[in-house]
C-alpha cells in the first residue's frame, strides 16, 4: 500500500504545480476587477460632501417647519441656518462648474426655501388659494433647478431630476400637513423618507460629476 502511495504522490504534486499559474492568473484577474471598482479618495470626499449638504437640507427644512408652525423663538435662526445650507450645496459644485454656477444654484435653492416658508404660513392661516398658487410657483422653481443642472451635465437627465425634486416637494408637503395636524408619527415617517430620497439625489449628482470629470478622479 505504501509503494502505491509513493508512486501516486509525485503525479499529484506535478498536477498541483501545473495548475498553480492558472489559479494565480484567476486570482490576479479577480484582484484587478476589485481594484477597478474601488472609489478613489477624491470620489469618496465628493460623495460624502454631497450627501452631507443634502442631509442637512432635509434636517434644517424639517426644523424650520416645526419652528414656524409652533411659533418658536428660534424660527429666524433656523431659517438663517437653512438658507446657509443652500449656499453650502452651491459650493460643492463650484470646483467643477465654477463660482457663478455654484452661486446660481444656491440662489435657486434659496428661492425653493422661501416659497416653502410662504406655503407654511398660508397653510397655518388656512388660506388654500394662496397654498395652491405657491405650490405652482414651487414646482416651477423645481423645473428651473432641474433644467439648470441638466444643461450643465449630460449625465443628469432633466426628467430624472424633475421627478426627484417633485418627490422632495411632496414629502415636504406631507411633513407640513402632519405637523399642522399634530400627527408626529406621520411627520417622522415622511422625514425619514425625505432623508433617504435626498441621499439618493446626492448620489445621482455625485455619479454624474464623476462621469463628466473622470480625469479629476
Amino acid at each position: 500500500m505504501k509503494k502505491k502511495w509513493l508512486l501516486v504522490l509525485p503525479l499529484a504534486l506535478a498536477l498541483l504545480f501545473s495548475m498553480t499559474p492558472a489559479v494565480g492568473s484567476v486570482l490576479a484577474k479577480e484582484g484587478d476587477k476589485k481594484d477597478s471598482t474601488c472609489l478613489s479618495p477624491k470620489m469618496v470626499k465628493l460623495k460624502t460632501d454631497m450627501q452631507k449638504v443634502w442631509i442637512d437640507h432635509t434636517i434644517w427644512t424639517r426644523s424650520y417647519i416645526v419652528s414656524a408652525i409652533s411659533n418658536r423663538q428660534d424660527q429666524k435662526d433656523v431659517l438663517d441656518r437653512l438658507l446657509r445650507n443652500q449656499q453650502d450645496i452651491g459650493n460643492v459644485i463650484k470646483p467643477y462648474y465654477g463660482e457663478e454656477a455654484g452661486n446660481k444654484l444656491a440662489d435657486l435653492l434659496r428661492e425653493h426655501i422661501l416659497i416653502a416658508g410662504k406655503i407654511v404660513e398660508a397653510a397655518k392661516a388656512g388660506n388654500q388659494a394662496d397654498v395652491n398658487k405657491l405650490e405652482a410657483d414651487w414646482h416651477r422653481n423645481a423645473d428651473v433647478i432641474a433644467k439648470f443642472l441638466s444643461s450643465a451635465n449630460p449625465n443628469w437627465p432633466f426628467k430624472t431630476l424633475q421627478d426627484m425634486l417633485y418627490t422632495h416637494l411632496q414629502l415636504i408637503t406631507e411633513i407640513v400637513l402632519a405637523c399642522l395636524k399634530g400627527d408626529w408619527k406621520a411627520d417622522i415617517a415622511a422625514t425619514d423618507k425625505n432623508e433617504i430620497h435626498m441621499i439618493h439625489l446626492a448620489d445621482i449628482l455625485t455619479e454624474g460629476i464623476v462621469k463628466q470629470f473622470s480625469n479629476k478622479f
